[in-house]
């Protein structure tokens, strides 16, 4: 038998119609309201039928009603599932406690091919392979212990650490610890370092970041990345990252976006203690260290020679680490600015942090930091500060804009640790800069392919 319009759209109510044109009354439903005055209508329309109604000219509406009803909460359940699925994607996984059979059946029991990347052969105690853990693509960091840690403090930690998300953080996924190392998981980042963005070795002449926005973008991404590392974590820890350098930042395609590796390995490894408090005015002098012994409310302090404590080991990044951290050992967030400061003009620079040098007439090598140059540019002014800048920009960027950058990075490589200003400060100066290059990159548009000079070299 063949569906009539009427009792195919009874079949499929459609919201607000269903109240007005009653498609699923009977004829004499029909009859009965017609002969009905309008303001009996629409006294009726106003008012929702109950069950308990006996006359079959409502009943019929009424089980439209609650059929629409039905529908509709089966919708809703639907999408509230799916909204909940979405948001439960979203959220921060819990820490995984890998098993150490995990890491080595993922990685061939450790004898699969190491993942090549500056971050890891920095160091030969920073092996890392590239597997697959539990469905995800991962990257596997081996690190020493530096200093002893209980259990029950190593699975706190790492239950904060990896509850923190931020687009410019990689994030942590979980360890397993086996001996004397731990092995860090950390998600997968399809990119390049810096140091190969900025130095191609095959060809020195080309970078890929030859516009200075690519290079804003990465300094604003790196600024806002080390500031929730340092101030909006919202976590009840104090973390120091320790690793800041340019083989430890991922720039990925196709917006130059950059984004930080080891965030919490300082912590998980033991480089940096908690319960260690730094004298404010340290010593200058580099051959004593003082150390904080606090027996209750008091404070004792002695100093230690550089004999006495030859057996304290702490790892950096030579250029990258600043006056205090290579007398004392101890990582602090003044230090992490310090390492940004050195970034921010290798980045501007396309130069190393230190160079080597062989000056034929005194048959000695000379030391060349990327610190002193620009100090000695930012002297000269802004023609000086063009002459440094990276050549392969082309002379095309904002000077005003870049004099400004080059100055807050010299700042935070000041040797006074106190005078180094806080990230939060430095993120806000930098998104600042990055607006007006944005506007200074709209009005000039700079045909691509061609060579521009501006002012002579």
């Amino acid at each position: 038998m063949c569906k009539t319009k009427m009792a195919t759209n009874a079949s499929e109510p459609t919201p607000f119609r269903s109240l007005r044109t009653r498609p699923s009354q009977s004829p004499r439903s029909q009859t009965t309201r017609s002969s009905q005055s309008p303001r009996t209508g629409s006294s009726r329309l106003s008012q929702l039928p109950t069950p308990s109604i006996s006359n079959p000219s409502t009943s019929a509406p009424y089980t439209s009603t609650l059929s629409y009803t039905k529908a509709t909460s089966w919708e809703t359940s639907i999408s509230s599932r799916t909204s909940l699925s979405s948001l439960r994607e979203s959220l921060s996984e819990n820490p995984h406690i890998y098993d150490i059979s995990e890491i080595r059946a993922a990685t061939n029991n450790f004898l699969a091919k190491r993942y090549a990347s500056s971050s890891s052969s920095a160091n030969s105690t920073a092996a890392c392979w590239r597997c697959n853990l539990r469905g995800r693509d991962t990257v596997v960091f081996q690190r020493k212990f530096r200093r002893k840690i209980q259990t029950s403090q190593l699975k706190e930690r790492l239950s904060i650490i990896c509850r923190s998300n931020h687009v410019s953080v990689i994030k942590l996924l979980g360890a397993s610890i086996s001996g004397d190392h731990i092995y860090l998981v950390y998600e997968f980042i399809e990119g390049s370092n810096l140091v190969e963005c900025l130095r191609n070795p095959r060809n020195p002449s080309f970078t890929v970041l030859s516009t200075w926005i690519s290079r804003m973008q990465i300094a604003t991404d790196l600024a806002h990345g080390l500031d929730y590392v340092h101030n909006n974590t919202g976590l009840n820890l104090s973390i120091v990252h320790n690793h800041i350098k340019s083989g430890s930042i991922i720039v990925t395609e196709p917006s130059f976006n950059a984004k930080i590796c080891h965030f919490g390995t300082a912590q998980l490894c033991g480089e940096t203690n908690e319960n260690e408090t730094q004298e404010i005015g340290y010593s200058k002098r580099v051959t004593e260290i003082e150390e904080v012994i606090e027996e209750g409310k008091a404070a004792s302090f002695r100093k230690l020679k550089r004999s006495d404590s030859g057996k304290r080991h702490f790892e950096g990044m030579r250029g990258y680490m600043s006056p205090e951290f290579i007398s004392s050992g101890v990582a602090t967030q003044k230090s992490d600015v310090f390492a940004f400061g050195v970034v921010i003009l290798e980045l501007f620079s396309g130069e190393e942090p230190l160079k080597y040098q062989y000056d034929r007439n005194t048959s000695n090598f000379l030391r060349t930091s990327v610190m002193d140059t620009a100090a000695e540019a930012a002297e000269d002014g802004r023609e000086g500060l063009r002459r440094w800048i990276d050549r392969r920009l082309n002379d095309s960027f904002p000077v005003e804009v870049a004099e400004k950058l080059i100055r807050l990075a010299l700042d935070c490589v000041h040797v006074d640790p106190d005078k180094r200003p806080d990230m939060g400060r430095v993120a806000g100066k930098i998104s600042k800069l990055y607006l007006e290059s944005r506007i200074w990159s709209d009005n000039v548009k700079v045909p691509t392919g061609i060579s521009v000079s501006l002012a002579p070299r």
